[in-house]
């Protein structure tokens, strides 16, 4: 299917690229310098440091509006976002139905007394991911980032199984607070400068991106756990027992890697069997962005704990940690032992405004079935692109509309990424650096796709040249 004509569309947030200022363009680039004058000088040595990688300039572009899987920088381009801001406008940007849901609360509250003295629609966002959660009588704690989450659930396991170790996996990413941070498998990089401050009581297995991968995981998995039972292995080590197994269904920024069947179940019985909580970070993966709705694993895998962000809050800041009743109980215990002192808390937890802004995106999600469509057309798109862009890269994997297209270098992916933004589409990279991760809007139309298979199969069969 052929894009629209681009001088005669609305908008609709469904239109093709329109490139009308080359890049580096004069506003972006002004806007740029101002920038580097305000902003953290690590960000700044990133983007230098990608294009001594890559001998191509890899400043930012400057977003002004979006809507859609659209979105307009400062010099006037449209491009096609296949970020969806990292996950968090799976909806589309925009949606008309969240900014509704925005305004309405605008005018009626914007804040409330956080867990003091809640507000009607925080009392309703708890009550729905309760309703939908795969574990019986289920618990939320709110947040606003996705290492809020994390951290909820790896204190909730401390609690509750009073060990403070945790295992984690080569490979994965759980953002860069302390506690997701030293669970933090995806770079060394990220740890090292912090490593005195952060939980030593961490281990790390291997992910599994294939079957014969799967049996060296899972033993390294039960090697561990099994050592739960040996406290003077523990103590001989400097270690402490293992109370939360932390793993995502599917590795996202860690190169997007799709686990063999069973892996979830066979990880759940080994916690189950040892003593320890699985944690499921489905902040990328789940409410529908792999197609497994809603947490990105089937609801007969047991787990104990779910922390959900990004597309949660349709664009605003909120995250959750839905656990299992009798996980969530050990909380209570805590604070009845303390006297009452609220333990794990914060001034904007359960926002009204990010409260009215996820209801409205989990009904666009469920109503528009946005799980299945994924499912469907993110097979599609994997079909064209292992079809078209096979004899140009190493692989191209992943679930629903979380794909990576592995460029075989970091080099190379870091280049083809900023080709595609010249070309208007946006996207993210993953892994080293070696690959492109698509994580469109979930309501991205077909032909936006289309459009997007032909342009990546020009840009990568000539950096192949």
């Amino acid at each position: 299917m052929l894009p629209l004509d681009p001088m005669t569309e609305p908008d609709t947030g469904a239109a093709p690229p329109e490139m009308i200022a080359a890049l580096p363009a004069e506003k972006s680039s002004a806007l740029v310098e101002a920038l580097a004058l305000s902003e953290c000088p690590a960000l700044t040595a990133r983007r230098a440091r990608r294009e001594e990688q890559t001998g191509v300039p890899h400043d930012p572009i400057v977003w002004t509006r979006a809507l859609g899987a659209n979105v307009w920088d400062a010099d006037g381009n449209r491009y096609v976002d296949l970020s969806a801001g990292f996950g968090a406008a799976a909806v589309g940007h925009n949606h008309p139905q969240v900014v509704a849901a925005i305004a309405a609360q605008s005018g009626k509250l914007v804040h409330a007394l956080g867990d003091m003295h809640p507000s009607d629609v925080k009392i309703a966002l708890l009550q729905k991911l309760a309703a939908i959660a795969p574990m019986p009588d289920a618990r939320v704690m709110l947040g606003l980032s996705g290492s809020d989450a994390i951290t909820a659930a790896l204190k909730t396991a401390v609690l509750t199984t009073g060990k403070s170790g945790v295992l984690a996996f080569a490979g994965a990413y759980h953002g860069l607070d302390y506690a997701p941070l030293a669970a933090c498998g995806y770079s060394e990089a990220f740890r090292a400068p912090f490593a005195a401050q952060l939980n030593p009581h961490v281990m790390f297995a291997p992910y599994p991106g294939s079957e014969s991968e799967l049996a060296a995981s899972l033993e390294a998995v039960e090697s561990a756990l099994k050592a739960n039972s040996r406290a003077a292995d523990f103590v001989a080590a400097g270690r402490e027992p293992i109370g939360a197994v932390l793993v995502e269904p599917m590795l996202g920024r860690g190169g997007v890697v799709v686990p063999p069947s069973g892996f979830m179940s066979a990880l759940s019985a080994l916690c189950a069997k040892h003593g320890a909580l699985l944690v499921l970070d489905a902040i990328m993966a789940g409410l529908g962005r792999n197609g497994v709705a809603p947490f990105g694993v089937e609801r007969s895998v047991r787990v104990d704990l779910i922390c959900i962000g990004k597309a949660l809050g349709g664009g605003l800041p909120v995250s959750a940690c839905v656990g299992s009743g009798e996980a969530m109980r050990a909380w209570g215990k805590a604070a009845a032992s303390t006297g009452g002192v609220p333990m794990h808390t914060g001034t904007f937890f359960g926002n009204p405004l990010g409260c009215a802004s996820a209801l409205a995106a989990l009904d666009v999600i469920e109503r528009d079935s946005l799980a299945g469509r994924a499912a469907h057309v993110g097979t599609e798109l994997l079909r064209m692109l292992h079809m078209r862009l096979g004899p140009h890269v190493s692989a191209v994997r992943g679930m629903g509309f979380l794909i990576g297209i592995d460029t075989g270098s970091a080099e190379r992916g870091l280049t083809a990424g900023r080709r595609l933004l010249e070309a208007g589409y946006i996207t993210v990279p993953a892994g080293d650096g070696s690959v492109i991760s698509l994580t469109p809007p979930l309501t991205i139309d077909a032909a936006l796709l289309d459009g997007f298979v032909t342009v990546c199969e020009r840009t990568l069969a000539e950096s192949a040249a």
